[in-house]
């Protein structure tokens, strides 16, 4: 998770920032950090903050951006097959994009310690906790920064995940396919709903390709 956590303390601190400057206190932070965990959400709930609250807004925006975690949650179902269920449960508590990516990677790599992606998500989330308080104290220091700039980092690193999870032409399908059906959601309906959807595309076509295979 090394290689990660720049990211995530920059990415921490903008969200500090910008909770300070929408009035939270340092604890309301701190509970939304530890209690929410979703860090992509956080700060789409940010951007959508204003008066009067648009709250059923946030709450559907932020329900279709984590819907992911379906998908991501049922890869990794079979590794907890035998484990405790307080185990199991810690591990999706945590379970976020770059825990997900990592523990997927070390499966690949012929490992198969489930604890694996508890202590990846667990890191992430000291980490982000640490760093989304932290921005509330330096929320002075911070406000002239462009939180776009620091999406480069997460972008970068989802980057060479993706290289490290090539298997051969059998993927290209599934991933061509993910990304033009997101960039076509993009354009027709609002909000986050090509996160939703262009994973499914891609999942479909990666599940139909297994199947034929077999």
């Amino acid at each position: 998770m090394l290689p990660i956590l720049p990211a995530a303390v920059a990415f921490g601190l903008v969200y500090g920032v910008a909770a300070a400057e929408k009035g939270m206190s340092a604890l309301e932070i701190a509970l939304s950090c530890m209690f929410i965990f979703a860090g992509a959400s956080q700060l789409v709930a940010m951007e959508l903050w204003r008066e009067p609250l648009p709250i059923v807004t946030m709450v559907l925006s932020v329900f279709v951006i984590n819907l992911r975690h379906l998908l991501m949650s049922a890869t990794v179902a079979p590794w907890f097959a035998n484990s405790p269920r307080l185990a199991t449960f810690a591990s999706l508590f945590v379970l976020t994009d770059e825990s997900w990516g990592v523990a997927v990677a070390d499966r690949r790599g012929g490992r198969s310690d489930a604890a694996f992606l508890l202590g990846a998500g667990a890191t992430l989330w000291v980490v982000w906790l640490g760093a989304s308080t932290a921005g509330h104290a330096l929320g002075d220091l911070m406000r002239g920064f462009d939180p776009d700039l620091f999406a480069w980092l997460i972008t970068g690193f989802f980057v060479v995940l993706l290289a490290g999870f090539w298997r051969g032409p059998g993927d290209l399908l599934p991933w061509l396919l993910a990304a033009a059906t997101a960039l076509a959601t993009v354009q027709v309906l609002p909000g986050t709903w090509f996160v939703l959807i262009g994973a499914l595309a891609g999942s479909l076509a990666g599940a139909w390709l297994h199947v034929r295979r077999r």
